[in-house]
């Protein structure tokens, strides 16, 4: 018979790829608190919960399946709760992408993904083989439907559900973070609950991995396409709604606040950095403080995401480094509280130069003596890398890494480029945001025209068009996927359009071996974005 009300814990889990067993081990720590802390029925995990998202090719890996086997042996110990978690399956020689239901030790459901995502930054079709049954069970009384992930943004699977009695779907994510990312989840869940006017409990998962951040965010839509509940993002979370099974609908329950767009982006970032740094095992970061704003905005990020402890700041200063460069990069460090040392690259410049000199003779300076500049600051870098067990933050934007406004093995070496995917104009709105909370970027780094400093009186606008109008050609170019003749049309100047264009086409070689860095677009440079560095394609037509 139908109890009154089911308990359902939705467990928003920071995991570890690849890590099977420790995987498993969290799950079984998370049923344990949800059963005894708040007398969960079920708990709900992401998707893959076992071997983390995305695994790539670890899916292919002789040992998985064994791996998998010894993992779904230490979570059949669980007792008094059913488990609803992600794990990749082999059937019959094929891989499956499935939600897997063990209760008391049995497995009692399963389904296997029936919509495997292959855009973007996802390869799914690469690995698994799509499921065909409608993975349903009863827990109380009530009839429920499974759903991973991307299977919850078609209408197929859950009218089959629904047509086959289920009073809810328990949907198993992990649904990276961009820019519009939470608003699109919530429509599209809505949609499926008005459709078949059930809820959906949305569970996913949370953490940086690699390019990629997860910003949990998990929720339960009611079959009126209300909100019932909503978990907060950028934080791990374990809460529990309450189901009326005879009314079908969630009793309200928490319900976090909805972040403006710069606290979204900024949290992601700092998540990024401190699973990347953290997972990997490295002691703190150390990155160069230009009195730019570009590193100021890396270093608040730095700070916020591992504490002062656990990040250096190195001012490299040359003849063209500004004295308020100097002033505002000490003054942030100090306000932030890091490690900070001044290490002048003179002496390194002049070596160099000293022993080029016969082979540049009868040439006339250039580029080639500014990125030179540059990459005296990349080695003293790596070095510091080396000999302490830093990871090198770079500062690349999104806006310098399309057009290639950055110097190979200069102010690109390093380890993780914290604002890869975020364009110029966002970096301002991002200061301005981090300084609401408490004062660290210096208004002046702020309000200066932005300069490499690699040249007398040198300012980015000498090279590039104002970064408003260059970032909205981006913006239509590289998210949009629009061509040279469409911008043009939009009101751009076709001489401007032309010359951006080329320019972020002839920097793929570039970008390709640029370090990692968080996405938070729906085109970023990585994964998303496959060109090839060699090819004759030209802009127009």
């Amino acid at each position: 018979s139908m109890a009154a009300t089911l308990r359902v814990a939705l467990a928003q889990l920071n995991l570890l790829v690849g890590d099977i067993e420790g995987n498993a081990r969290r799950i079984v720590e998370a049923a344990e608190a949800a059963r005894t802390q708040h007398s969960a029925h079920i708990i709900v995990f992401p998707e893959l919960t076992l071997c983390g998202y995305p695994p790539e090719d670890l899916l292919f890996r002789p040992s998985l399946e064994l791996r998998v086997a010894q993992a779904m042996d230490i979570v059949s110990e669980v007792r008094g709760i059913d488990l609803v978690f992600g794990a990749p399956v082999h059937v019959g020689g094929q891989l499956q992408n499935q939600a897997v239901v063990v209760r008391d030790g049995e497995v009692i459901a399963r389904h296997a993904k029936w919509h495997l995502p292959n855009y973007h930054v996802f390869d799914e079709q690469r690995y698994f083989q799509p499921g065909t049954d409608n993975g349903m069970f009863e827990c109380q009384g009530v009839k429920i439907g499974l759903a991973v992930c991307e299977d919850i943004w078609f209408e197929d699977l859950a009218g089959a559900q629904k047509a086959a009695g289920a009073q809810l779907i328990l949907s198993l994510n992990a649904s990276p973070f961009h820019i519009d990312k939470q608003s699109l989840r919530f429509d599209v869940v809505s949609q499926r609950c008005l459709e078949n006017q059930i809820p959906v409990v949305y569970v996913n998962q949370i953490g940086g991995q690699d390019e990629l951040v997860f910003d949990g965010g998990s929720f339960i839509s009611n079959g009126d396409g209300n909100l019932a509940l909503l978990a907060p993002t950028h934080q791990e979370a374990l809460v529990v709604a309450e189901f009326d099974c005879h009314a079908g609908v969630f009793f309200p329950g928490e319900k976090a606040l909805v972040k403006i767009l710069e606290a979204r982006v900024y949290d992601s970032l700092v998540l990024g950095v401190r699973d990347y740094v953290s997972k990997n095992g490295f002691k703190g970061v150390v990155l160069g403080l230009s009195g730019g704003i570009d590193s100021a905005l890396t270093l608040a990020i730095a700070v916020d995401a591992l504490g002062a402890d656990r990040v250096e700041a190195v001012m490299m200063p040359f003849e063209y480094t500004a004295q308020i460069s100097k002033e505002d990069a000490a003054a942030q460090a100090k306000t932030l509280g890091v490690s900070y040392k001044e290490l002048p690259i003179k002496p390194m410049y002049d070596a160099f130069m000293a022993t080029l000199a016969e082979e540049f003779v009868g040439t006339s300076r250039d580029t080639t003596e500014e990125n030179l500049q540059s990459r005296c600051r990349g080695v003293l870098l790596m070095a510091i890398s080396n000999k302490k067990g830093y990871l090198v933050l770079t500062t690349g934007n999104k806006s310098e890494m399309a057009v290639g406004y950055a110097t190979l093995y200069g102010d690109m070496a390093g380890g993780f480029d914290v604002l890869k995917g975020v364009p110029k104009t966002l970096v301002f709105c991002l200061c301005e945001y981090r300084n609401t909370i408490a004062p660290v970027i210096p208004q002046r780094v702020i309000d200066r025209p932005p300069s490499a400093e690699l040249a007398p009186d040198q300012v980015d606008q000498d090279s590039l068009p104002p970064y408003d109008i260059l970032d909205a050609i981006l913006d239509l170019y590289i998210e949009q996927d629009q061509s040279a003749e469409a911008i043009v049309a939009a009101g751009y100047d076709r001489e401007t359009v032309y010359r951006i264009l080329r320019l972020v086409d002839v920097n793929e070689y570039k970008r390709q071996q640029a370090p990692v860095g968080v996405r938070i677009t729906s085109r970023g440079f990585g994964k998303d974005r496959r060109y090839p560095i060699t090819n004759g394609w030209r802009p127009g037509v």
